[in-house]
């Protein structure tokens, strides 16, 4: 059921309540599908990255690859500060070009505000996100996602600064009217009577074609990516939780979240669960965890669920992962 759902798709996300497994998860299907032949990204998103951890080895803010005997599995993990340095500096680049040379300086502080304004290091990863899924290199993209609150603001972003472009645009197109309104008033603006208004208002036709330009493409990326992750038949997303009951409400919550951003949820999958049958302390353990999946049930009964158990020794390496991954599809 998990194998087949990425086998079909063309992104998906795996996130849930830190700790969870998510990053095991989110490589194991990245490894199964490589074996099967696609080209598989896998990329995390969490400041606290895993990854590399996980596969022990060097994983950074360029692909590298993963494993050793599946050639066609990379990973990636966006650097936030990284990813917010190069964002703001792309940022006060067209800025800088696009005003006078005076205010250069108003231009330096606004930005150095902006790096840690609310909101910042969120569109820097949206636009790191967007390159990453505009790259046709790969057919399938996990993204190991930061915890449910960070992923949700994350899954909502593309819609909300599609809207936010879109009201920047239609701003303009109305100051471009009225400027053209006041111009028409003046008898002496058509034949430039007055020595630089003619070279003045070349220039300020100029700096707004360019900032329609910046703000169109800008537009049709946001358009582009809220289109690609909200389309369930490229997109899904995949909520791994424990059988507890933090994870449990969380699990709940995210899922809502998710609902209303438009982003089709294909799977649950509770790791670690406890044995049945080894009595004492672990079979008690199971009873409370059937406990919180009645609720699971109850709340997201039509969302396909698979359980994969606890295992006794730390997953690291990539025999581990072949080793999880071949649990996972004996539990698809």
């Amino acid at each position: 059921m998990l194998l087949g759902l990425a086998g079909s798709r063309r992104v998906l996300f795996v996130g849930g309540k830190g700790g969870v497994g998510k990053t095991v998860v989110a490589s194991a299907v990245g490894y199964h599908q490589a074996r099967a032949g696609r080209r598989v990204l896998v990329v995390s998103t969490d400041p606290a990255h895993n990854l590399g951890h996980l596969w022990r080895r060097e994983v950074g803010d360029e692909v590298v690859p993963l494993a050793g005997d599946v050639e066609n599995l990379e990973g990636l993990e966006i650097d936030p500060a990284r990813t917010t340095d190069e964002h703001l500096a792309a940022v006060g680049h067209q800025v800088r070009r696009l005003m006078p040379e005076h205010l250069s300086g108003e231009v330096d502080k606004h930005l150095a505000l902006a790096r840690d304004a609310p909101g910042t290091h969120e569109a820097a990863v949206l636009e790191r996100v967007a390159q990453v899924l505009e790259d046709a290199s790969h057919d399938l993209v996990i993204f190991d996602t930061a915890p449910s609150g960070h992923t949700s603001r994350l899954m909502s972003l593309p819609e909300t600064m599609f809207a936010w472009t879109e009201g920047l645009l239609r701003r303009q197109d109305r100051s471009a009217r009225f400027g053209a309104a006041l111009r028409g008033l003046d008898p002496d603006a058509g034949a430039a009577g007055i020595v630089g208004t003619g070279r003045r208002v070349d220039q300020r036709a100029q700096r707004d074609h360019e900032i329609r330009r910046i703000l169109l493409r800008r537009r049709t990326r946001f358009e582009r990516m809220r289109d690609l992750i909200t389309d369930a038949e490229r997109t899904a997303f995949v909520i791994v939780l424990a059988a507890e009951r933090l994870p449990v409400l969380e699990t709940i919550e995210l899922y809502g979240q998710l609902l209303r951003s438009g982003v089709h949820v294909g799977a649950l999958v509770v790791n670690k669960r406890s044995p049945a049958d080894t009595g004492g302390l672990l079979a008690d353990r199971r009873a409370q965890e059937e406990v919180h999946l009645d609720t699971v049930r109850e709340a997201l009964g039509h969302v396909p669920m698979i359980e994969l158990p606890l295992l006794a020794g730390d997953i690291v390496g990539e025999a581990a992962v072949r080793r999880f991954a071949d649990l996972i599809a004996a539990a698809s």
